[in-house]
């Protein structure tokens, strides 16, 4: 793994967790951080080992958005700036995990807010912890909510929803997340990490090629109709049958065993 300064980059078997990793700004962005996070993001994508990701913050929270005090940069020349910055930087690293042809996880450990919170809901399952909250701050500082989250948001609970949380700018807490359907399970605060790290450990013991083309055919259906899904999933259920790992779990389940899962 490469060597960064904003993101820590951990690996367990097949999981590697990417970490948002400059604590003591509550790992809010700056201009490395969206760097080196795509960087990051590329690099765990590409390796072939990895089959699960976890995207977590160090320290005491997830991520709190975009840095509104770093000075190491120039702040972006007016509006026209900011659209340049949003659509070279952020948008890319949200992109990487959308598009990632393996799953990732949010493990939300503190308070998630702004443009983290976009990567965050990027991320194909999401467990919180019992202290953690997502929150919504831009429209109370006379700003759009920015990095898909006008995409990302709706989609998840609903046009309704979405938009409340928006205005009304609610820190919504892990239980509620769970209801309204943007997190998957609420774990305790002590032991967080580990327990993600095992919920992503079980993700990992599943089959790798079921998981990359279940989450493909989930984004070609949620802009496809019914007809062409059901024939994108055809596509790639043919390929399945023909791998090296469904002849596998065949002869486990014969057997009695646990598929010795390989990615072919």
């Amino acid at each position: 793994m490469s060597d960064y300064e904003t993101i820590l980059i951990e690996r367990e078997g097949r999981v590697a967790r990417v970490s948002f990793n400059r604590p003591d700004k509550l790992n809010s962005f700056n201009g490395t951080l969206r760097r080196e996070f795509l960087r990051a993001a590329q690099e765990v994508n590409a390796d072939d080992d990895i089959w699960v990701v976890v995207l977590t913050g160090a320290g005491r929270a997830f991520g709190a958005g975009a840095d509104l005090s770093d000075t190491s940069e120039p702040l972006p020349n007016g509006g026209e700036g900011v659209e340049d910055q949003l659509n070279a930087e952020y948008k890319p690293g949200v992109l990487a995990i959308h598009h990632a042809r393996k799953p990732w996880i949010a493990a939300v450990n503190g308070p998630c807010a702004g443009i983290s919170y976009s990567y965050a809901m990027a991320c194909d399952l999401m467990v919180m912890a019992e202290s953690s909250y997502l929150f919504q701050p831009f429209v109370g500082i006379g700003l759009v909510p920015d990095g898909g989250a006008t995409w990302l948001l709706p989609n998840l609970v609903g046009a309704k929803r979405a938009f409340e949380l928006m205005a009304f700018g609610e820190k919504l807490g892990a239980d509620k997340a769970v209801e309204w359907g943007l997190a998957n399970r609420v774990l305790p605060d002590d032991g967080f990490a580990e327990q993600s790290m095992a919920f992503a450990q079980e993700l990992a013991n599943r089959s790798p090629l079921g998981l990359r083309y279940a989450k493909e055919s989930l984004a070609f259906g949620a802009s496809h109709n019914l007809a062409d899904t059901i024939s994108k999933e055809a596509a790639l259920q043919a390929f399945c049958v023909d791998s090296e790992d469904s002849k596998e779990a065949i002869s486990a389940f014969f057997h009695k065993r646990q598929p010795e899962w390989r990615g072919k």
